[in-house]
């Protein structure tokens, strides 16, 4: 990545973190200065200098930019880690206040009998994970995990797993030894195995076929699967709670086979 793609990069991301255009054009041309006039950043960044002040006034008053009253006046942008914090802490106040505002929110059901199934899909591997966290977290007596992917296996997922509570039957499948290996090492409570099913294995799907990312269920009653999409890598999922213990038996011994055959859900 060239310089110029990396400062449009920084532009485009401060513009996402909601400073306008200019601001974020004036931050970044500040953090390649020590300090800098209106006319220089002006030149540097074609910012026109009376949207300049604007956008400093703006910068200095979020905790971005420092304002020296000299003639003529100098700014320069905070340190980048205390810049980055500060931004982190403003975007994490956004999205508290927006939980907090939908949380108060009534709640409007024209339909008061809901489906005893459900099933329903998701993408993003960053939305499965948070949704994969979410039922591990309230899973109150027994967790199927089987991974797919080696990939899965990240640091959140694994602080996430050995936080689970003594009570919870931990079962976690792999496709290899050298999955299961990893995945005892990191989290040495649960019960680990070389998941049987045929169709998971690497060496049985070509580059041109979905694969399987990861199956969970939890309590016998809330089941996710996800898939890796080939090319993109995009993981989806389906994710669905409220099935018949039918289903569930069968969702069971399907993902656990390479356990012992008493742990198995009579």
């Amino acid at each position: 990545m060239t310089t110029t793609d990396s400062l449009e990069d920084a532009i485009e991301v401060l513009q996402q973190l909601g400073l306008k255009e200019y601001e974020a054009r004036c931050f970044v041309g500040l953090s390649r200065l020590h300090t800098g006039t209106a006319k220089q950043l002006s030149e540097m960044t074609e910012v026109p200098r009376t949207r300049v002040y604007d956008a400093i006034r703006v910068l200095e008053a979020q905790g971005l930019v420092e304002i020296q009253h000299s003639s003529p006046q100098q700014f320069r942008a905070v340190p980048l880690d205390e810049a980055t914090e500060t931004l982190r802490d403003q975007y994490e106040d956004r999205v508290d206040r927006l939980h907090n505002a939908l949380d108060t929110v009534e709640i409007i059901d024209g339909d008061d009998e809901r489906p005893v199934q459900q099933v329903w899909a998701m993408s993003g591997r960053t939305a499965i994970e948070n949704r994969t966290d979410q039922l591990i977290e309230k899973a109150s007596e027994e967790i199927v995990l089987v991974l797919g992917d080696e990939s899965l296996l990240t640091e959140d997922l694994v602080a996430r797993l050995n936080d689970v509570d003594d009570g919870v039957d931990l079962l976690i499948g792999a496709l290899t030894e050298s999955l299961q290996d990893q995945i005892q090492t990191a989290v040495p409570d649960a019960t680990t195995f070389i998941s049987g099913l045929e169709w998971l294995h690497g060496e049985n799907t070509s580059e041109d076929e979905t694969a399987i990312g990861r199956l969970l269920l939890t309590d016998r009653s809330t089941i996710l699967v996800s898939s890796i999409m080939p090319g993109s890598k995009e993981e989806q999922a389906i994710f669905g709670g409220g099935f018949g213990n039918g289903l569930v038996v069968i969702s069971r011994r399907l993902m656990s086979q390479g356990l012992l055959t008493a742990r198995d859900p009579k």
